[in-house]
């Protein structure tokens, strides 16, 4: 027998010939929308551009006189390193900047664990027997990056306050070819979550069968916040130290979403012993990374004063497009409980969660009315969602009437793909 449907379904099922006149609408209007990835929108960059004219014709010398037209430098500048200490939670010593992407160097580290192994392995990896961890929702690179080279993935639930602990405490205590976890830890990529102290502890704990098992840090997010709210998380390079796991995070960031996404700088933090085999692996690959980029990253936010107030200039331009996003899935679709959705206190994106086996209809029918969103799966592994109800919303690249125009013409497909299912 099937189930009785509920009272608002059995309401959107009546109104669905008054939902197809007002899709014919929105596809009348001809509407090119994208918000399917996190891009920052060119005011956002403007706020950089000061950068274009850094660090100066004559002006090529780091504090250590080093000059920074020529080679060298595999660790980079030591003021480079400086500035970000607090993002990283280590000290200079134990970071080291890379080129414009952190994923790049997510991808190395994987690449030499599998090649050579870690400095706590007895050999390398190995893809056919390495296994990584993927708290789900989460970001579809990151899986790429695993699919690009056949690691086996296995999703864990991404609670509120982060991953299943106890699923994954399971699993890492009995199967030793998990080598590493995926980990967005503040205003996670796509729900927001920022991962509690207790949960924090735990990871830094427990018990794993690979001794060289790794979590892949990605404080993507650590200074983006939305409002005067900033999340504060535990440090988990001391949390692993404390319990006698130094060497087991990597932390990763960027200021791909501080400065210019495509000339910025990526960091890698970690252990003392960490940073000395990633060192030792990276000078086969390169003769160091480019100084002059560092150099005019460090004239032009100068100190930690001078990147918050970079980032609350950000928080200005995309606050507004969060709200107007939340404020209008709240008028449109808040009465009918057919799609709950995150209100983040900081990074890039929304999660929307639509009735199961529904996602993917809802992005092809908002891309039939030109709103690009990111593909449904996008968030999980080989981008299979099981349940098929996860769709992100990125709402930082369009302007403020487009994200009003976008997330309506969301609303409004979300509410039809309903309907259509209401039978």
């Amino acid at each position: 027998m099937a189930a009785t449907p509920s009272p608002r379904l059995t309401e959107l099922r009546a109104m669905r010939e008054q939902l197809q006149s007002s899709y014919a609408a929105l596809k009348a209007a001809g509407l090119t929308l994208n918000m399917a990835r996190g891009k920052p929108a060119s005011d956002q960059l403007d706020l950089s551009a000061e950068l274009m004219v850094l660090p100066g014709a004559n002006d090529f010398t780091a504090a250590d006189g080093t000059d920074c037209r020529n080679y060298g430098g595999l660790q980079g500048l030591t003021e480079a390193r400086q500035l970000f200490t607090k993002v990283m939670g280590v000290t200079a010593d134990n970071i080291i900047i890379g080129d414009n992407s952190s994923l790049a160097l997510m991808h190395d580290c994987v690449a030499f664990g599998l090649l050579k192994g870690t400095c706590d392995s007895n050999g390398p990896w190995q893809a056919a027997h390495t296994t990584f961890l993927c708290p789900v929702p989460g970001y579809d690179r990151h899986f790429a990056i695993c699919e690009e080279f056949g690691i086996r993935m296995i999703n864990v639930p991404l609670n509120e306050e982060g991953p299943d602990m106890d699923a994954v405490e399971k699993l890492v205590a009995s199967d030793p070819t998990i080598k590493g976890m995926w980990c967005v830890p503040k205003y996670s990529n796509p729900t927001g979550t920022v991962y509690s102290d207790t949960v924090i502890e735990r990871l830094a704990s427990m018990k794993t069968a690979a001794p060289d098992f790794r979590l892949f840090w990605d404080n993507a997010y650590v200074v983006h916040h939305l409002s005067g709210e900033a999340a504060d998380i535990a440090n988990i390079v001391e949390r692993c130290a404390h319990h006698g796991n130094p060497n087991r995070a990597y932390v990763f960031s960027s200021t791909s979403k501080i400065t210019l996404a495509g000339a910025g700088l990526a960091m890698f933090g970690s252990s003392p012993a960490n940073v000395k085999w990633l060192l030792a692996r990276m000078n086969q690959r390169t003769i160091g990374s480019d100084k002059i980029n560092q150099l005019r990253h460090v004239r032009f936010l100068r100190d930690e004063a001078g990147l918050a107030t970079l980032m609350n200039k950000h928080a200005a331009i995309l606050k507004p497009k969060f709200d107007k996003v939340i404020e209008i899935f709240n008028r449109d679709l808040g009465e009918w409980g057919v799609a709950t959705w995150t209100v983040p206190k900081g990074g890039y994106f929304v999660s929307l969660d639509v009735p199961a086996g529904l996602a993917k209809r809802v992005v092809q029918l908002a891309k039939e009315a030109g709103i690009v969103l990111t593909p449904a799966g996008a968030t999980f592994p080989g981008g299979k969602d099981p349940e098929d109800r996860n769709i992100r919303i990125a709402p930082s690249f369009p302007d403020l009437e487009e994200i009003s125009k976008a997330a309506e013409g969301v609303s409004l497909c979300v509410l039809l793909a309903a309907a259509e299912s209401a039978n």
